[in-house]
């Protein structure tokens, strides 16, 4: 008999995971450019962006697969917040054209993670 808490965990880490690898493999496949841009606007080495790999491929790989779920998500938190900082403060609640607020994407990213790291990854998981 399933366990709906523990389904509904497993739903969280599918969507969370793989929604934002989407955005990983695309980084992967077009490069760091734009990240390496914002470093330098705000007097940060260029390199950090390669950090993005970590925030948008590993730890949603992490997360999908239950494995280390809390610090995969602890990733995905920071990876968002440094995001937010870097590109979207000036955006934190302005509302779109449509009524919503524009940096929706983002905070579902950053607030799912964090509820994950205190939910955990539930029992359809790999074995730790």
């Amino acid at each position: 008999m399933l366990d709906n808490a523990d389904l509904g965990k497993l739903i969280v880490r599918l969507t969370l995971g793989g929604l934002l690898l989407f955005h990983g493999v695309d980084k992967l496949l077009d490069g760091t450019g734009f990240i390496e841009r914002e470093l330098a606007s705000h007097g940060l080495p260029a390199f950090l962006a390669y950090g993005v790999f970590i925030g948008e491929l590993i730890a949603p790989l992490m997360v999908i697969l239950g494995y280390q779920t809390r610090i995969g998500a602890l990733l995905i938190v920071i990876n968002m917040v440094v995001a937010i900082a870097l590109v979207h403060a000036h955006q934190l609640i302005a509302l779109g054209r449509n009524g919503g607020l524009v940096l929706e994407l983002q905070y579902f990213y950053l607030l799912s993670a964090l509820a994950l790291i205190f939910l955990g990854p539930g029992k359809y998981k790999l074995k730790n």
